[in-house]
Formats: C-alpha cells, structure tokens, sequence
C-alpha cells in the first residue's frame, strides 16, 4: 500500500456524552464520557485503520491533555510522530439530548503558535520516514499560524508527495486567494464555497461550476464540495462529476467530512479510478453518520451502501 501521512496542527481531546435534555439554568447529569483523540488528521488516520488500510499520523502535542491525547492515539494503535506544540492541547465537547436526538458541539480554541513551533513542524516533515505519497493536511490550525501554511507543508515535504487539503476559515480563503503550487486535492463543504463565492448554490451544478473555476485558476488538480446529505460535487482537469449519497438515518454527523478525506485517500493510494474513489468518500462519510460520537465509521456499513451510491457526469460551465 502507498505510504499516507495524515498531519494534524490543531488536535483536540474528543469528550463525547449524553444527557436527558440540554437546557440552561439547572446542573445536567451526564452519561459516563467517551473520550478519543481528535482533529482532522487523526480522525483521517483512524478511518483509513478502520477501513483496512493504515497511516502514519504527525501530531503536534502539548501539556498533559497532549499526554491523554497520545495515550489514546496508542490504544487506537495509530502510528504517531509527536511534535511539540505550545501550551494545552485542546478539548472538545460533545453532548447529545437524548429526548431530542440533537446534538451539541463546543470546541476549545489551540494556544498560539509562534515561528519556532511552526518549523518543527515542517522539520518533521521533511525527515518522515518513509516518505509518504500521499499527505493529508485537514483540520483547523492553530492561531499564530500564517494562514497560507499549507505551502509551507507542500514544499516541506519529500518529492513526489501529493498533499489533500481539508481546511477552512482564513486558511482556506488564503488558498484559494494565492493558491499553492502543485496541490492535489482541495476539499470543503459548500457553506465554505458559497462563503468563498459570496453567492448561494441553488443546485449541484452550481457547485460543480465553482468546483470547476478553481481548477482553472489554479488553486488545486482536483476540488471536491460537499452538499451534505445530498452528496458531493468533483471538478478536475477531465470534466465535473456528481456522487449522491445514500439516505442514512443519522446518528452522528461528527467526524464524517474526515472519513470522508480518508476513504479517498485510501482508494487513490490503492489506485483507484477517480470516480470509484469519490464513490467510496461518499459511501464512507454516509457510513460515518450511522455511529455515535467519534466512532467514525464500519467497514461493513461502507461495504453495503457504496452500491447505493451513483457517481453521474455534470456538463461543462457555459
């Protein structure tokens, strides 16, 4: 199997539970927490894990939540390379009403970075060993960062690396704004795009039309939209295709974008056709929606909706 690194600059400790209803004012008694390591990266390396495949994970870690965080990556049997980071890794909180079903999300800003912090990073990276073919940068990064980091990631890794990048906020305007030369794959999520168009998609042509003025502009090979429940739209050089996804009942949405970005990463590296390797994303991402908390997805709930799942060609921008 190719080599796949996953880089995660802003992890998070993932505290997951439950209470009888979320209101404010009186103390809610909680359910027993789940605890994982989280962050878009290290959620990536542990779909490809749980879909057969493996990843190597750089992390940046800190204080003792960096510790608890590291424990947890070891439990989970994920292959990690530790690189110091300033102050607390963050945590995050999840609580879901149980009389509802709706789920609550808090999430705990990083410390600041500093120069010294960010070169660590691209230190590490450039001795990973051994080289990988595949990265994926995803996930949020760390204040102090310059927003355009990701270049400094593709030119710090070894030759021949294809970087995905799943980001968002000032990091992903940066990019899109002055793109970064040779990357792979760009992925986000179409509030993101529309954001970044300043109009709305009133269908997935519309995306796909976007999708496709970034590739033409340079920002990326290959640029993926999701439309949530709907699918997701992919524009690279040879033209726009559309994935539908198959109707799931959720559960939990968390962490589905990042099995998403690993069930294509895992196909490419496997040497999948594009449209096959978009399937299987979106098939992983629905399977990801069926399980609680940060349980990601199950093979065998990949395994039966991806039949479900129909990748159809869009035509070409007037």
């Amino acid at each position: 199997m190719t080599p796949i690194l996953t880089i995660t600059l802003n992890p998070a400790l993932d505290v997951a539970t439950s209470t009888p209803e979320v209101r404010p004012g009186p103390k809610l008694r909680c359910t027993a927490p789940q605890m994982d390591p989280g962050g878009g990266g290290i959620n990536v390396a542990r779909a490809i894990q749980q879909l057969g495949g493996a990843a190597q994970a750089l992390v940046a870690l800190g204080g003792a939540t960096g510790a608890q965080l590291a424990e947890a990556l070891r439990r989970h049997a994920i292959p990690c390379v530790a690189v110091a980071a300033p102050g607390e890794t963050r945590q995050s909180l999840s609580v879901t009403d149980s009389r509802s079903g709706a789920q609550y999300r808090f999430v705990l800003p990083g410390a600041e970075w500093n120069a010294p912090h960010a070169q660590q990073i691209l230190d590490a990276l450039a001795k990973i060993s051994p080289p990988p073919l595949w990265a994926v940068l995803s996930g949020s990064q760390p204040p102090g960062l310059a927003d355009r980091f990701a270049a400094a990631v593709q030119a710090a890794l070894p030759s021949g690396t294809r970087l995905i990048l799943d980001t968002s906020g000032a990091a992903l305007r940066a990019v899109v704004a002055d793109p970064v030369p040779g990357l792979a794959v760009l992925r986000m999520d179409d509030a993101e795009a529309e954001d970044l168009a300043g109009q709305r998609f009133a269908d997935r042509q519309a995306s796909a039309a976007y999708a496709a003025t970034l590739v033409a502009r340079g920002v990326a090979q290959t640029v993926i939209i999701a439309r949530g429940a709907e699918g997701s739209v992919l524009a690279d050089g040879a033209g726009m295709v559309f994935a539908d996804a198959p109707p799931v009942q959720v559960v939990s949405a968390v962490g589905a974008g990042d099995t998403f970005v690993a069930a294509l990463v895992l196909a490419l590296a496997g040497g999948a056709e594009r449209d096959c390797a978009l399937a299987q994303a979106v098939a992983a991402a629905a399977a990801a929606c069926l399980t609680p908390a940060t349980e990601l997805c199950r093979a065998e709930d990949v395994a039966r909706l991806l039949p479900l799942v129909r990748v159809t060609p869009l035509p070409g921008p007037r």
